[in-house]
């Protein structure tokens, strides 16, 4: 078994979280950035949105409707157009923005194992961002069926770490023909697992790649807002309809 030791390293990972056209002027409507955000629905379809890196902002301006969910990430291609006010770090222009595949850890069991899967993948990166495990990844489909992706905690393995979260990244390809190399990308919601007593806990994120098992080890702090990291690199091309 290989195991990555993360240090929040991404850049090289190919992860896109963020793209500024080459202007001046910070607060030019010419420029814009990409970036993994949370949506924190405000009533009547309103909606802010929180960046990894813990800034608030409030979508001042939009060129397209958008139905807000609690616990939603999103890829945000946004336009800064204020500094600090209203208790928000910016206000912003949403020039577009896309849902993410976002679940819960579950549970992996004898009544469930069968649905869960455990098909290899290749994953491109594993990090926790803003109370989430954010999952880069790609897998072989073939038009079918949609294939199921899920974290889970395996309660029937007789395997752990003496001091961390063992978790494993699970995947369902439902047989499917290996045709056609798709990437992927999905959030987990860490907040359950949060240890009151602590401010942190230790996650070992287990993978299925193609050349074997690759354990990935990371800490998850709790309210603590990641590093800003910024690629020029194009976003991965996600489509929602071949995952879930």
């Amino acid at each position: 078994m290989k195991k990555t030791f993360l240090t929040f390293v991404l850049v090289s990972a190919g992860i896109v979280l963020g793209i500024i056209s080459c202007d001046d002027n910070s607060n030019s409507l010419g420029n814009f950035g990409i970036d993994i955000a949370t949506v924190i629905p405000e009533g009547d379809n309103a909606y802010s949105l929180q960046l990894d890196n813990g800034k608030k902002l409030w979508p001042a301006a939009s060129v397209i409707r958008y139905a807000p969910s609690y616990n939603q990430r999103v890829f945000l291609n946004y336009t800064i157009l204020s500094d600090a006010q209203s208790g928000y770090d910016h206000y912003i222009k949403v020039n577009d923005i896309w849902n993410i595949l976002t679940k819960q850890v579950i549970e992996l069991n004898a009544q469930n194992a069968d649905s869960i899967g455990h098909d290899p993948v290749k994953t491109n990166a594993v990090w926790v961002g803003g109370d989430y495990l954010n999952v880069s990844f790609m897998f072989n489909y073939g038009g079918i069926k949609p294939h199921a992706i899920n974290l889970v905690q395996n309660r029937l393995s007789a395997e752990g770490s003496a001091n961390a979260i063992d978790l494993e990244f699970r995947h369902n390809a439902y047989q499917s023909e290996e045709s056609r190399l798709y990437e992927g990308f999905v959030c987990f919601d860490l907040k359950p697992l949060r240890d009151n007593e602590t401010d942190s806990v230790k996650l070992s994120v287990k993978v299925k790649n193609w050349e074997g098992d690759i354990t990935y080890d990371v800490t998850y702090r709790y309210g603590n807002s990641s590093v800003t990291t910024r690629t020029e690199m194009p976003i991965p091309v996600i489509s929602s309809n071949e995952y879930y």
